[in-house]
């Protein structure tokens, strides 16, 4: 080889990807290139155009997997480059690729090239190359973010604990206070995108990630295809959705600190297993401050508290009240009970102990 680019000038090039199913899978791409190949497919196939090397940027390692993988033009889209074997054309090189504004679409079967003539997939229509959600075109809007919008949950209920009064034996009732859990909903998408502060990446299926430095409306937007994702908004509100299931593994501690309040409604139910590995000091340990209660509320079920080994101890500093609208019941192998003051008990009805004689000592 007599030239090659460094010796004797630089060729460079512009065309269409036509192929990129590379058999060493090293990320080449068959390129048309406008002047050097003809668009006729039947004197030039794409089988027979080179393959073209395309160019990692620096910050890609690019070596041993590690890095970019050098992967992302498709059939039909425009790139540059040039050829290290200079007028031999026959070493391309990609250093990058090209947006435009299509005139017409691919078509199959017409045996011309500069097109995606064998699957018709791209361009998908014609106007600019750039990611929809980047320009922001309020007559044309990308449809991830027409369904994000139209998918937003709306008056979500939270845990209610209504006001109930107790009646207490031979003292004046009391009441205990409500704790109104009004509905939530769903933030808005905070997406008021201006070109050109919006950075998009969206892959083939349909995986989207954005960083939006648009002035005062900043955000951080990461979308799976079937629409699981997160956003940060511009005042650091995170919005996550997970349309499958959601599973986390912690192999160490998990730490966790909410500063204002903490709301989880379950449409199903919640389940909490503690100390599965029947290790011992891993305790189920819950401390409400000072001014606050513990309110737990069934509207038509069962409280079950139940001890397989083990005992139930009630301590309070104050007094421990029962309301039953109807029986309370208690079996005991043995029944102790200890007063340092009165003992009042009234019985409207029949007082019946059976059993050996009492003990009046």
């Amino acid at each position: 080889m007599s030239e090659f680019m460094g010796k004797n000038g630089f060729q460079w090039f512009v065309g269409v990807v036509e192929d990129r199913q590379d058999p060493k899978t090293l990320g080449r791409l068959r390129v048309r290139c406008l002047g050097y190949h003809t668009e006729d497919l039947i004197k030039l196939p794409t089988s027979d155009l080179p393959w073209a090397h395309v160019m990692n940027p620096i910050t890609s390692a690019t070596v041993s997997g590690i890095g970019q993988s050098p992967l992302g033009a498709v059939e039909g889209t425009w790139v540059v480059g040039f050829f290290q074997d200079g007028g031999d054309a026959q070493q391309p090189i990609v250093i990058g690729t090209l947006p435009g504004v299509p005139s017409t679409l691919p078509t199959k079967g017409n045996n011309k090239g500069f097109q995606d003539e064998v699957h018709a997939n791209y361009p998908k229509y014609t106007e600019t190359d750039v990611n929809r959600l980047a320009v922001n075109d309020s007559d044309n809007p990308h449809m991830s973010l027409t369904i994000r919008q139209a998918d937003r949950e709306q008056n979500i209920g939270r845990a209610d604990f209504n006001p109930v009064d107790i009646r207490r034996a031979n003292l004046t009732p009391a009441t205990l206070e409500g704790d109104d859990g009004t509905n939530f909903s769903e933030p808005t998408a905070p997406y008021n995108a201006e070109y050109p502060h919006n950075h998009v990446h969206e892959s083939e299926g349909g995986h989207i990630k954005e960083i939006d430095d648009t002035p005062s409306h900043e955000r951080i937007h990461e979308r799976h295809a079937s629409g699981s994702g997160y956003e940060i908004g511009p005042d650091g509100t995170k919005v996550t959705r997970v349309k499958g299931d959601n599973y986390d593994l912690v192999t160490g501690d998990n730490f966790a600190h909410i500063k204002g309040n903490s709301s989880t409604t379950s449409d199903g139910g919640i389940r909490v297993f503690v100390n599965a590995d029947a290790t011992s000091n891993s305790n189920y340990t819950i401390e409400v401050g000072n001014n606050s209660h513990v309110n737990i509320q069934v509207n038509k079920g069962n409280i079950n508290l139940v001890t397989t080994e083990g005992d139930i101890n009630l301590k309070s500093g104050k007094s421990i009240v029962m309301d039953a609208a109807q029986g309370i019941h208690m079996a005991a192998q043995t029944y102790s009970a200890e007063i340092d003051g009165n003992w009042v008990e009234k019985v409207t009805g029949t007082n019946t102990k059976t059993g050996s004689k009492i003990n009046l000592n």
